[in-house]
């Protein structure tokens, strides 16, 4: 019963969270840093894997399991779009754990053009985020986390420099193969501006349950995003603002699906569909595949390696490589 109104407490509040307005900085943070996730439909907050990746979706997925481990991912977003990241974990005794990270998101070479349409050189775009991680369980099935960011981006000779925070809870029931997750992510400010204005830090609510079938090894995730706000609204090419969702159309926006098959703790497969992600990119020609993403994992020799890709973009796939090992074992 305690657990049941935790969970109801997470939900209601969620629902009743004012939206944030004005211009938003840093959303890259918005990207995948797990090919698990990745595979998924995106995201997800609830799923309890030893995979130190997950932690950058939800840090109280962070545990004393995932002692000495080291991953690596990496994203191929679109052309030279690339995204990047690198975790260490460790473990305190039995109950807490802490891990230090970095994430990278570059857009590559931007061709600079003057108002008059006059070409100005070549320049560069990226942004940086450095994280620390805590973690501590707070009963059998309960474990809280939090994530400390720093986060640095440049656009050609301008730059911004800001802080933010992550802060999360995960249940966990492992006889029935039910697990919970909520997190209050990116809240923070702009330290510094690229000019005068600062800009937010794309803060954002969302929660996700997972659930293992009985009898087959199959699971079911659900993940609510964007829960600050109802509405969605978005920009046409024209730069026309829409915002006559239907509440049905408004609704699916928050949801992520996704359905992974594990037979064993050395195999994965998964599949995910981000409605959100399929009906923005129909509004740019995207083809039947919009939305959908999928994956697998598999462990070789001392290292579990896992391959995700998604259509973010209707011109091209994007691919996502992630790679973990625990140094113990070597």
């Amino acid at each position: 019963m305690r657990n049941g109104l935790i969970i109801f407490f997470c939900l209601f509040l969620s629902l009743f969270v004012s939206a944030q307005t004005g211009d938003t900085g840093y959303t890259f943070l918005r990207y995948p840093s797990s090919a698990r996730a990745n595979a998924l439909g995106g995201n997800t907050v609830s799923l309890v894997e030893r995979d130190p990746s997950l932690v950058y979706h939800n840090p109280a997925l962070l545990g004393a399991e995932m002692d000495q481990m080291v991953n690596l991912n990496y994203l191929n977003y679109i052309s030279d779009i690339n995204v990047g990241s690198a975790l260490f974990t460790k473990a305190i005794k039995e109950k807490a754990a802490w891990g230090v990270g970095a994430s990278f998101f570059s857009q590559g070479k931007i061709r600079g053009m003057s108002e008059e349409g006059l070409p100005t050189g070549d320049f560069t775009a990226k942004d940086i985020n450095l994280n620390g991680f805590f973690s501590y369980d707070l009963s059998a099935r309960w474990r809280g986390g939090v994530s400390l960011k720093f986060l640095y981006s440049s656009i050609g000779d301008y730059t911004s420099m800001g802080m933010g925070i992550d802060a999360g809870l995960s249940y966990y029931h492992s006889e029935k193969g039910f697990s919970f997750g909520v997190v209050l992510k990116n809240i923070g400010a702009q330290l510094k501006a690229y000019e005068d204005e600062r800009q937010k830090i794309p803060w954002d609510i969302q929660l996700g349950v997972s659930k293992r079938m009985a009898h087959a090894p199959i699971r079911f995730s659900l993940t609510a995003m964007y829960l600050n706000k109802w509405k969605i609204n978005y920009i046409d090419d024209s730069d026309v603002e829409h915002e006559d969702d239907s509440f049905f159309k408004s609704f699916v926006k928050h949801l992520v699906i996704g359905v992974d098959y594990v037979p064993s703790d050395n195999f994965w497969l998964g599949i995910g569909y981000n409605p959100k992600t399929a009906l923005d990119m129909k509004l740019q020609g995207g083809n039947a595949l919009a939305g959908f993403s999928g994956g697998a994992g598999v462990r070789i020799k001392m290292f579990d390696v896992g391959v995700s890709v998604a259509k973010y973009h209707p011109s091209a796939l994007s691919f996502m490589l992630s790679v973990s090992t625990t140094l113990a074992d070597f």
